[in-house]
């Protein structure tokens, strides 16, 4: 056997608690994924696409290598997920997040777990450098976020298995929030770092968030005013950067038997990511009701249209049989009418009966009348005329019947009037009892 040691967890199996923010995410995401009556599968079956809110929010960690990214996620999650030292220990992107089991993962079940980065297989030799790590830990807001710990960034002959500044630009702008981590021990102005930076802000300004990273190191508080003198300085020098109200806490991981008088703004990182959380919340409440009622909107217009195609087929198929029936009735008048004009009228009388054999003498009468003021050279030239007229009559008829627009099933249009009480009785009834019910965490109960 084995002497390897197993890696500690910071809580046993489905041990931690499931806050409220959790709770409602989770519903929203059940309502969005239930494989009978989820809005996903009612979206596709009206042609409409809808993506299910995520579970978790996602934070990516940046910075040059031995920067405090991985010492921050293994200090948040309070267990030993990832390496840290002074050497470059993440050379790819890891995930790291809370689930049922300790595990470790590759790059294709990572991108099983989480498909909506598998665009990130367009950067070539990225994927052998994707993993993800799975703890039980329920520490802080763990089991809501999702860390994408990124690799230590340095400038000079350092080759990369792929284009780095690209891929983590992406996966910025795929996430929620973007720590930059500059350390004071001398690599804190890595171009790398700051070209990347300037990328993200031209389209992911808002989720960027800066720290000076392991403080504690920095000396005295003149050393570490002076580092973030020359970080701030470096920043504006680049257009994209420069903007008012920036902001760069002091933080670095608290450790009992090194105790520092820097001040340590750590908890100022917890509350961004609980802020976010919150935001991610709400914003999932209001996207659950958006999405309700573009479905119930699409349902409604779908059978409105319906309705429409049913009176346009109507129109349609009268047009049709009036062409067709004329197409076959008038041809058929013209030869019963000289068959007709081989009867005297006592025979039709015989064989008819006085009534129909009359209206039958009637309407054949007019026919050879016609037929008789017809000069004898132009009779020919009229079978002709008269026989395209028949065909063209035929052919409208057949080009209406295939005019008309595919309509709803009975029960087609029954399922779609299921689907929309379902929403509007359940779904959204639902949504505002998770709204009510996330308020009442926060607000006084005589607000309400």
């Amino acid at each position: 056997m084995s002497g390897r040691k197993p890696r500690s967890v910071a809580n046993p199996l489905e041990s931690g608690i499931t806050t409220p923010s959790e709770k409602i995410l989770k519903e929203c995401h059940t309502l969005y994924v239930d494989s009978e009556n989820g809005l996903v599968k009612i979206a596709i079956s009206l042609g409409v696409r809808l993506l299910p809110p995520r579970k978790k929010i996602i934070v990516m960690i940046m910075g040059n290598h031995s920067a405090g990214k991985s010492s921050f996620i293994n200090w948040y999650a309070e267990e030993h997920i990832q390496k840290a030292g002074v050497a470059i220990e993440t050379q790819g992107f890891t995930f790291v997040t809370s689930g049922r089991k300790r595990e470790s993962l590759t790059g294709n079940a990572t991108l099983h777990l989480y498909p909506h980065f598998r665009p990130i297989l367009e950067f070539k030799g990225a994927m052998d450098y994707l993993t993800a790590e799975i703890s039980t830990s329920k520490q802080k807001k763990f089991s809501l976020v999702t860390f994408v710990d990124t690799p230590g960034l340095v400038d000079g002959d350092m080759v990369y298995p792929f284009d780095v500044n690209a891929a983590i630009t992406w996966l910025g702008e795929q996430a929620d929030l973007v720590f930059v981590f500059f350390d004071p021990m001398g690599q804190a102005l890595c171009k790398r770092t700051l070209n990347i930076v300037e990328k993200l802000s031209e389209t992911s300004g808002d989720k960027l968030r800066f720290y000076l990273s392991k403080a504690d190191e920095a000396g005295k508080d003149t050393d570490r005013q002076r580092v973030m003198m020359q970080i701030v300085q470096e920043l504006c020098r680049r257009p994209g950067l420069n903007k008012c109200g920036f902001d760069m806490p002091t933080i670095y991981i608290p450790n009992p038997q090194k105790p520092s008088r820097c001040v340590n703004q750590i908890d100022v990182v917890c509350e961004t990511i609980e802020k976010t959380i919150n935001q991610a919340v709400q914003k999932t409440l209001d996207q659950l009701e958006k999405d309700s009622d573009l479905i119930c909107s699409t349902i409604s217009s779908r059978l409105e249209q319906d309705r429409a195609d049913v009176t346009h087929n109507k129109s349609v198929r009268l047009h049709s049989f009036l062409c067709g029936a004329l197409g076959i009735f008038l041809p058929a008048l013209f030869i019963l009418s000289f068959i007709v004009n081989t009867f005297s009228q006592e025979q039709l009388d015989e064989l008819l009966g006085e009534g129909p054999s009359r209206t039958l003498f009637v309407f054949t009468g007019i026919i050879m009348y016609i037929w008789d003021w017809i000069p004898e050279d132009g009779q020919v030239l009229f079978v002709i005329v008269f026989g395209a007229f028949c065909y063209l009559l035929l052919f409208l008829a057949k080009y209406f019947a295939g005019r008309g627009n595919k309509t709803l099933t009975k029960k087609e249009k029954r399922t779609m009037a299921e689907y929309s009480d379902y929403i509007q009785d359940i779904v959204k009834t639902k949504k505002g009892n998770l709204y009510d019910w996330y308020l009442q965490q926060c607000a006084a109960e005589s607000d309400f």
